[in-house]
């Protein structure tokens, strides 16, 4: 399909904006910052938000908790936001924790952890399967119930919340439901894939940007051939949960996404797989009427209500 065409007036709005990957850190963050607040609209309602710190391996984590309308106890997700590892904050993703905690019914657990290059690989893992063991341990204090715990985030975000799951099956950590992984991170950029060349310029996110973050993230290409940082690379991805894969059609990352999604669906995940024609990377949960974008969301709420559902007739 061709790009769908609300999708292409917000490209030749940021036409003028320049590329992450020519940036410093510094101008890259407050670049979102500006971004995001010359865009936000009205802030959706939920009745209850508390940010608090929890404890993590180097110091402590803070979180952002949101809690809907309704009776105790409530599902939860725990939440990891994208940026590359480098980028966002509790804050840049605020909309879509909202959305999610009142499409889905549940608490949502937002993870601010450490970014790159200040804390590089393994920091943010570390920090974000913390917080997910600590939402297990405490999820009755929050009013969650702990035997319905899912995880899932965006792009670097989806990068994390397939590695917590790696992690939370070798380590015998917390038991997850569910994972929602949106246009994830699933490789490195080398060799790269088809859509790496297909879409490597021209919808925003591009191969360059990645190259930027990489190597930020990472202390030594080698580290990318770890599979809790490319998770693809991983030799076993059997007795994990159950997932929701969402890719777009104009991202370079979604030939990786749907590979992993194959890959899991071949070890005998059950697997949601829904590739969204004429989008691109980032529009998840933004809110520029894009009305693709709202039924991804919409869609993915669905996906949890169904395993946390599902969870609950079991238990």
């Amino acid at each position: 399909m061709p790009l769908d065409p609300q999708v292409a007036l917000l490209i030749q709005a940021e036409a003028t904006t320049p590329e992450m990957n020519t940036l410093s850190v510094e101008d890259a963050r407050k670049l979102i910052q500006t971004s995001l607040a010359a865009t936000a609209g009205e802030k959706e309602h939920i009745k209850n938000i508390e940010d608090r710190r929890i404890p993590g391996r180097e110091g402590s984590i803070p979180v952002r908790i949101y809690t809907p309308e309704g009776e105790v106890p409530f599902p939860v997700l725990v939440f990891f936001h994208g940026g590359g590892w480098v980028l966002c904050n509790l804050d840049t993703h605020d909309s879509i924790c909202r959305s999610l905690a009142n499409l889905a019914g549940c608490i949502v657990v937002s993870v601010d952890y450490r970014l790159a290059p200040e804390h590089k690989y393994p920091a943010a893992v570390e920090d974000c399967y913390a917080a997910t063991c600590w939402v297990a341990e405490n999820a009755a204090a929050i009013g969650g119930d702990p035997t319905r715990i899912a995880v899932g985030g965006d792009s670097a975000g989806g990068n994390l919340t397939a590695v917590v799951t790696l992690k939370a099956r070798d380590e015998d950590g917390p038991s997850i439901i569910f994972q929602l992984l949106v246009y994830p991170v699933t490789d490195y950029f080398l060799p790269g894939t088809a859509s790496y060349i297909e879409n490597q310029e021209g919808y925003l996110l591009t191969r360059e940007d990645m190259i930027w973050y990489f190597d930020h993230y990472l202390s030594s290409q080698d580290e990318a051939q770890d599979p809790h940082v490319s998770p693809l690379k991983a030799p076993d991805l059997s007795n994990l949960p159950p997932a929701m894969v969402i890719t777009a059609e104009f991202d370079l990352l979604r030939d990786e996404g749907e590979a992993y999604a194959q890959r899991l669906q071949e070890a005998g995940v059950p697997v949601i797989l829904k590739r969204y024609s004429g989008l691109i990377h980032g529009l998840f949960g933004k809110d520029d009427g894009v009305e693709q974008a709202i039924q991804a969301q919409i869609d993915a709420a669905n996906a949890l209500r169904e395993a946390f559902s599902h969870n609950e007739n079991q238990t």
